[in-house]
């Protein structure tokens, strides 16, 4: 019997697409969780080692992994160069109030972005002269219901679209506050012992954004929330 080319997948096309979606999941592994042997992603990829080391070397042939002589993977140069225009605009407005912001608190600052039902981290700026703070890397992504930048983001959002992200509950109580008094703050929801305190940013023609902070313990939330919001209002300012 024939067979209806037009509902049947080539084999080569289907084994493709897994290759390219196992290679997109490897970069955000790496950007999730940092340095990592190739055993560690190939477990969080739920793959053998050897289908992980071939996933490897395409995507060192193409700069968007290096390997240092431990063996371990990072993220490599070329996503930098991918991703240099992406909310290029966003990215430039943003940057130097981020780092202002830094140093003033002490604090690392960045700038996350909605990405479907996701907050993805874009810039991040750490505070000069302090020889610590809390890591934030570029790409880190986490659900938009949970943490300061988040709750921001979702309070940018109307009921409809919330439910079109598959929710079927509320909005997170915070974000009432947020619509109120302009930040969101949230503690070890994220991450266990870290606090956040985020402002929305609102700009015609740009990707929903936020801008926050993060810091360990329990700072004074309400000096954090006026500064986020005075360097949200800053960015803002700069996208017109």
């Amino acid at each position: 019997m024939p067979t209806d080319a037009a509902t049947t997948t080539p084999r080569s096309e289907t084994s493709g697409s897994q290759t390219l979606s196992r290679g997109l999941t490897a970069l955000s592994l790496l950007a999730d969780h940092g340095s990592q042997s190739i055993q560690s992603l190939a477990d969080r990829l739920g793959v053998h080692r050897s289908v992980a080391y071939r996933l490897v070397r395409t995507l060192e042939e193409h700069r968007l992994v290096v390997r240092d002589a431990g063996g371990m993977l990072s993220l490599g140069p070329q996503l930098v160069v991918l991703a240099r225009d992406v909310e290029h605009d966003l990215q430039s407005a943003s940057l130097p109030h981020l780092q202002h912001l830094a140093d003033e608190l002490g604090m690392t600052a960045f700038l996350a972005v909605r990405d479907g039902d996701d907050a993805v981290t874009l810039v991040t700026a750490v505070p000069r002269g302090v020889n610590a703070s809390v890591a934030q890397h570029p790409g880190h992504r986490h659900p938009i219901a949970l943490g300061a930048p988040g709750i921001a983001l979702q309070a940018m959002l109307d009921d409809p679209t919330w439910r079109a992200l598959g929710h079927d509950g509320p909005m997170h109580p915070e974000v009432e506050r947020v619509r109120s008094r302009g930040f969101a703050v949230s503690a070890n929801e994220v991450i266990e012992g870290i606090t956040s305190v985020g402002a929305p940013i609102r700009s015609r023609g740009t990707t929903d954004a936020s801008v926050a902070v993060v810091t360990v313990g329990q700072p004074d939330t309400e000096a954090l929330g006026a500064a986020v919001q005075r360097i949200a209002r800053a960015i803002e300012a700069d996208l017109r």
